[in-house]
């Protein structure tokens, strides 16, 4: 059986949203309903959490679902940009970091 490409390149835009639909879901859930412990991790306060975490949730469910896409990514690109940012300028952590706490899993 052969399976054209286009066919490929569609199913693996489609399962590249679903992950990371799965991973900002995940992320804004736990902001959502546990905004101080979060936050408190983070160096927010629990409003900031809760929007970040609303801003997760939207994102995810615009990727997955494929309405406003390019506005999902938009905001995952803003919330990672200020993730780089926390973890560079505020926490000082190198691009490879130990245990994984750096910020190159951020810049993917």
């Amino acid at each position: 059986m052969i399976v054209n490409a286009s066919f490929l390149a569609s199913f693996s835009l489609l399962a590249l949203r679903i992950v990371t639909a799965i991973v900002f879901f995940s992320s804004g859930k736990t902001d959502l309903q546990k905004p101080g412990e979060r936050g408190k991790s983070l160096g927010f306060s629990p409003a900031a959490t809760r929007f970040l975490g609303t801003m997760e949730l939207i994102a995810a469910f615009s990727v997955a679902l494929g309405v406003f896409a390019q506005v999902g990514a938009a905001i995952i690109m803003v919330v990672m940009l200020g993730a780089i940012h926390r973890k560079v300028f505020v926490w000082h952590k190198g691009f490879y970091e130990k245990e994984g706490y750096g910020w190159h899993y951020d810049l993917i």
